[in-house]
């Protein structure tokens, strides 16, 4: 089956970095300065890629709802929703808001975590080496401190805090925020097995990112992941029909066969329990985890990834004896990879006049950053492996797939027939009129008189001039189908951003920066030779 324009068009839908000097020798900086500074004075498109990874770390600390830490590098931002969970006599305080509005959306803010700490552990040399791994496990900690508070009890776990209809009446700050913040509960009577899926998934991959470091809070996730797999999976239903409020912003429309499959897979390489492994294999066919084709790869569905994953455990001696089911996932991941690149027979990804994957209108960008992730971690997979990816269009080698991804990602910084960054604070051009609340209202720091629910509307909203606060680090909607962007607070389809956007972006900035350093190190290593 191909899966395709079947997903309906929903609304969600500076640290100084480093650049490798750790693993330079003392001997060859001055060599590397040299070439790095003829590098970027002669380069026509030249990619800061480390700039990018610090900048979009920034991102998820404009995003925290609670109470702030002292440590916090967003100063604009302050203590928000601290009555969170009260009405219903639970701690729901912290956690991130989505996007633009204030409410705290569990699925979408659980995927946001499982690929941040996906990233964390498919690249953790590579964000280490950018000098990022601290804040990394920081951005991960925040998400997984809040699903703690989240899940009260076994077969409980709070699912959203806010309501879009009451908060998008409003435009104000967080810090001032006058809305309802209802919360609202996936249980037993109210099943949500996608949400506790996702959670699952989250705090399994989560699990393994503090297994070193931290390995008593490591298990405490372990824990919470196992109960939320075993409670999604024994009480079956989608969290949108137990959680009505969130149809209209986050509706399931994959269904909860991919998170279960999907929480599954995370919780095998959190445990290497077979149990879960098995589970993977017996429901491949009736889950669809063996019959979608699918060409995206989203909050929503995940297919195309658990697919990827299960592509590498072919590699595995143990898991020989199932093949045969791992090699059709295998097949649908090389259908996802192969209709990115263009070379399906018939059943590609969409692509803008100069090269953009487009899936749809609202928030584009969120695909394309998932597509440059998945790409780059099959591509490694490809080159570990010494094999080849066959597509109906023809043979293709683990560097095209790079090449590919990293085109994408130029884009997002600039190359790009706008000349925009579409990840914001970087470079010189970028989109300067975020459709977000607090990044477009003077901050709480500098003005703390109260602004009302629709004081916003009228003072902030609709002015022309620049947000006063930069959302550094969040990567917005992005273009149209035609390469054309229009900087307007209210082009929401095109100038809100999201966490889960940004989220796949932080490996693959760190995976490209290693790249150029270790070109670089060969650049500078043959220089030194032949002076010899």
């Amino acid at each position: 089956m191909f899966f395709e324009g079947t997903m309906e068009e929903m609304r969600k839908p500076h640290n100084k970095h480093h650049h490798g000097a750790s693993n330079i020798p003392i001997l060859l900086q001055h060599c590397c300065l040299f070439l790095f500074i003829f590098t970027i004075f002669t380069s026509t498109q030249a990619f800061d890629y480390g700039d990018a990874l610090s900048k979009s770390l920034l991102y998820f600390e404009a995003q925290r709802s609670g109470r702030i830490p002292y440590n916090q590098r967003v100063t604009w931002r302050d203590h928000s929703g601290l009555t969170d969970g009260l009405e219903q006599g639970v701690d729901l305080v912290g956690g991130y808001y989505d996007a633009g509005d204030h409410v705290k959306f569990g699925l979408p803010m659980a995927f946001t975590v499982t690929m941040l700490s996906w990233g964390a552990i498919e690249y953790w040399h590579e964000i280490e080496d950018g000098g990022e791994i601290e804040h990394t496990m920081e951005a991960i900690k925040w998400g997984t401190d809040y699903f703690i508070k989240a899940h009260t009890s076994p077969n409980v776990l709070w699912a959203e805090v806010g309501d879009g209809e009451t908060d998008h009446y409003c435009w104000q700050r967080a810090e001032d925020m006058t809305t309802s913040r209802q919360a609202f509960k996936i249980d037993e009577k109210n099943p949500g097995s996608d949400l506790a899926g996702e959670t699952a998934a989250a705090m399994a991959a989560a699990s393994i990112v503090f297994k070193k470091t931290n390995p008593h809070y490591s298990h405490l996730l372990l824990h919470h992941a196992q109960q939320l797999f075993e409670f999604g999976d024994k009480h079956r239903g989608k969290y949108d029909g137990s959680v009505g409020v969130v149809k209209s912003y986050y509706a399931s429309v994959s269904g909860y066969m991919d998170e279960l499959l999907w929480a599954a897979m995370w919780l095998y390489k959190a445990t290497d329990n077979e149990e879960y492994f098995e589970y993977l294999i017996s429901k491949a066919h009736s889950f669809g985890g063996i019959g979608w084709s699918i060409s995206e790869f989203s909050w929503d569905v995940k297919y195309a990834a658990i697919q990827v994953i299960a592509s590498k455990f072919l590699n595995e001696e143990k898991h020989k004896k199932h093949g045969d089911i791992l090699e059709q996932y295998r097949s649908k991941a090389e259908f996802y990879i192969c209709s990115c690149l263009n070379k399906n027979n018939g059943s590609n990804v969409e692509r803008t006049p100069a090269g953009l994957l487009y899936v749809r209108q609202w928030n584009n960008m969120q695909y394309v950053s998932n597509a440059a992730f998945l790409l780059t971690v099959y591509s490694d997979f490809l080159q570990s492996t010494n094999q080849k990816l066959k597509c109906d269009e023809g043979i293709v080698d683990h560097e095209e797939i790079l090449t590919f991804a990293k085109s994408q990602v130029d884009y997002i910084l600039g190359s790009n027939p706008m000349n925009m960054s579409y990840l914001v604070g970087y470079g010189h051009n970028y989109p300067k009129r975020v459709h977000h609340r607090g990044a477009s209202i003077v901050s709480f720091k500098e003005n703390k008189g109260f602004i009302g629910c629709t004081q916003g509307y009228d003072n902030w909203y609709g002015s022309h001039a620049p947000n006063p606060n930069v959302l550094v680090g969040a990567l917005v909607g992005g273009p149209d189908w035609q390469d054309k962007f229009e900087d307007q607070r209210h082009n929401y389809m095109q100038t809100e951003a999201c966490t889960y956007n940004t989220a796949p972006l932080v490996a693959v900035f760190a995976k490209l920066l290693h790249i150029e350093n270790q070109k670089l190190l060969h650049d500078c290593n043959s220089l030194l030779v032949a002076s010899f």
